[in-house]
């Protein structure tokens, strides 16, 4: 299923789990321990103590700078909103955390354990960040690009902050896993064969083609807000294998501003040095190997993911 299209002028909207944008884990150990009062509890004795900053703390950041210099009243470019299991009572510490780091954050949706990824579609996100797999899952098989984060924080460097960095694995996240499965079926040379051969053929488009549409909309409408924009495709593929994949994003209409083909180097060093603010891909190793650099999520989904 593929969610409907964003309207032109539409803004750009992230939904983000609470443990996805503040550090709860220490609250979310009483959690699972299956005593939902003493959380509740534990959340409103801390009701006045901002939560440390998550896994996408910065990246929220960053989106909702894109808002500024707007005209008073006029439609935003990007909304964060909250989508979490978490309780209504706990929500009341999300919202404010948000307000004492000075997040515009206004939407939210707290479902008490219930799975939340079906209010996605009627806030109209098009990335859902979470730490609960069969959340993220849900969501991808609903059409909605999404990626389980993980928890610790990296050990990088920190990206500019007039600037939003983006970067994306190719095949099963940016892609389809077509080409994967070649390559899981039959190995390396079959792989880059059979990609040479259908060099001219666009590959169908994969979970994250949507947010990459619309980050690229974000890119040419930054207007007066100071912020800049930069997106990156990280790819263990190699040469003949690459041109399928510039080819692909040039019928899209959809350009990158780096494009590393690793040819199955690993891909930690590489993002140390771009300094993403979030990084995605399908495969948990190399998503294991870049969160001890960078903010990582796994994209559950494709042939590395039954």
């Amino acid at each position: 299923m593929s969610p409907p299209p964003a309207p032109d002028g539409a803004p750009l909207v992230v939904a983000l789990s609470s443990r996805a944008l503040f550090d709860f884990e220490a609250e979310n150990r009483v959690f699972e321990a299956g005593d939902d009062q003493a959380y509740m509890q534990l959340q409103l004795d801390r009701l006045d103590q901002p939560a440390a900053p998550g896994i996408a703390f910065a990246l929220a950041h960053k989106l909702l700078a894109f808002n500024a210099g707007m005209a008073p009243g006029a439609q935003p470019r990007v909304e964060v909103v909250m989508l979490s299991r978490n309780d209504p009572v706990s929500g009341l510490r999300v919202f404010r955390s948000c307000r004492h780091y000075g997040l515009a954050v206004e939407r939210g949706v707290f479902t008490r354990g219930q799975p939340p990824w079906r209010y996605l579609r009627p806030l109209g996100a098009q990335l859902f960040l979470s730490a609960n797999e069969a959340d993220v899952r849900a969501a991808l098989d609903s059409g909605v690009p999404a990626a389980r984060v993980a928890a610790r924080p990296p050990q990088g460097g920190r990206p500019p902050v007039d600037e939003l960095r983006i970067a994306f694995d190719g095949d099963a996240v940016l892609f389809s896993d077509e080409a994967e499965q070649v390559y899981q079926r039959d190995g390396l040379a079959a792989f880059q064969q059979h990609e040479q051969a259908h060099a001219a053929t666009p590959l169908a488009a994969g979970p994250f083609k949507p947010l990459l549409q619309a980050l690229h909309h974000l890119q040419q409408a930054a207007g007066q807000s100071g912020m800049r924009l930069r997106t990156a495709l990280v790819t263990a593929r190699s040469a003949p294998a690459h041109e399928r994949a510039i080819r692909t994003l040039m019928d899209w209409h959809i350009g990158v501003d780096e494009a590393m083909f690793l040819g199955g180097l690993a891909k930690g060093a590489f993002l140390r040095e771009f300094q993403p603010d979030f990084f995605f891909d399908d495969h948990p190793r190399h998503v294991q190997g870049a969160a001890d650099h960078v903010p990582a999520g796994h994209v559950v989904h494709g042939v590395n993911n039954p």
